[in-house]
């Protein structure tokens, strides 16, 4: 099967299991997530075919609804691309990506081994900051139940993925816990480019928040 026969399929097997999703890890974010991955990727010459299969399949079973499990994500990758007749040095690949792609905690951090890998986190990264980011953060409060903001609870950095899937945070909170830490963990310099407005739009709905938040 070609390349490109490959790519569409795999959205289309996404799209499929994915659309109206409603905690933010829809179709459309991974969408968002595919199209600013070939972005990034034509401007830091990555390999095109690894990096849209990876960002079409970075979610397909997010940890956050595994129990904490990144390598549910990895084995449905693995057995997509195998079904598609992929090579096996590329399923290792994409599933490698797959398997560490998310946030997990301010000191959890894994590397990135792959240009590749760098170029589909910052993607995904970039949808968890500015304008999107805002949003999405909000649908997933609002699916897992937790408080937009909580005072005199405290923002914790988490040194674990334990801690940080357990957490029992306000959506406020979040955004230092995790959503203003990642404009200095971008790893391409095109992602660190694209950050600096998101990041900033981020401190602006802050202070305009909590300046309405209690009016003096």
């Amino acid at each position: 099967m070609q390349q490109e026969a490959i790519i569409q399929r795999t959205a289309d097997y996404v799209r499929d299991k994915l659309e109206g999703e409603g905690s933010g890890h829809d179709w459309w974010h991974i969408y968002r997530v595919w199209k600013n991955s070939i972005f990034i990727a034509n401007k830091e010459k990555a390999d095109l075919y690894v990096v849209q299969l990876a960002a079409l399949l970075h979610d397909i079973a997010d940890f956050k609804f595994h129990a904490g499990d990144s390598s549910v994500g990895a084995k449905i990758t693995r057995d997509h691309l195998t079904s598609l007749v992929v090579d096996k040095e590329t399923i290792s690949h994409i599933a490698e990506i797959v398997e560490n792609i998310s946030f997990k905690g301010a000191g959890a951090e894994k590397p990135m081994r792959t240009l590749e890998g760098k170029v589909v986190r910052d993607a995904d990264r970039l949808e968890a900051i500015g304008a999107i980011g805002i949003a999405r953060c909000f649908a997933y409060g609002g699916h897992k139940g937790t408080p937009i903001y909580t005072p005199g609870a405290k923002p914790e950095l988490h040194q674990t993925a334990d801690e940080y899937i357990t957490r029992q945070s306000s959506q406020i909170n979040h955004f230092y816990e995790k959503l203003l830490l990642l404009k200095d963990l971008m790893l391409t310099e095109t992602g660190k480019k694209l950050a600096e407005e998101r990041h900033l739009f981020m401190e602006l709905f802050l202070n305009q928040f909590f300046k309405e938040w209690e009016i003096k």
